[in-house]
């Protein structure tokens, strides 16, 4: 079903606007045209409101004019993610651009900087909850295969992936009574050491 376009504002800078954002969208899908609709109509609307008097490119300026929208798109409630908001400000970005270059006004490319483009949020992966933990400690015994091994291996010592693949045929050792442990060759943290493998085993041993 194809989305019903809303109406471009009636703004002296439309006439800007829009021929800069299918020049640069030429090339682009539907989806990124109806982008750089909505962020003229976010832009331009939000200009018409605070600040009526503008009404030519080389009237625009960083501050207010961009800072106050950069604001505005990080006041929203609830708040635009982050990849929203930079697709905003890309978008108008790269029409300024345009703008500058057939226009000769080099200073619209400079009304937004890199830095002014959101970064992506950084989500922390969730935790196993006890439960879970359990039934994949389970699963892996239940397997018994190489893989599964490998990998009840690197719960139960703490060792890094690349460590485990350098280990030598011979890297288990007695360490003492009814003691065992890995030699864990040089690594990533330059120091080769001994890992306890048993559950009697407390401590590290001599390196």
């Amino acid at each position: 079903m194809r989305l019903k376009q809303l109406p471009l504002p009636i703004h002296p800078l439309t006439r800007f606007l829009w021929p800069a954002a299918e020049s640069v969208s030429t090339s682009l899908s539907e989806s990124s045209v109806r982008g750089y609709r909505a962020t003229i109509r976010h832009f331009l609307v939000y200009l018409g409101a605070q600040y009526p008097e503008v009404r030519s490119l080389g009237q625009l300026r960083r501050d207010p004019h961009i800072l106050g929208w950069l604001s505005l798109l990080r006041s929203r409630n609830p708040p635009r993610s982050a990849i929203s908001r930079a697709r905003y400000v890309i978008y108008l970005r790269r029409m300024l651009e345009e703008l500058a270059w057939t226009h000769h006004l080099p200073a619209l490319a400079h009304l937004l900087v890199p830095d002014d483009i959101p970064r992506r949020e950084c989500y922390l992966p969730r935790p196993l909850t006890q439960e879970q933990d359990q039934l994949i400690q389970h699963e892996l015994w239940r397997r018994d295969d190489f893989n599964s091994n490998v990998l009840l291996l690197l719960r139960h010592t703490g060792m890094r992936l690349g460590e485990c693949i350098d280990l030598s045929v011979d890297c288990l050792r007695t360490v003492g009574p009814d003691q065992w442990a890995i030699h864990v060759p040089l690594g990533k943290l330059k120091t080769e050491r001994w890992v306890p493998v048993d559950s009697v085993s407390s401590g590290s041993g001599p390196s």
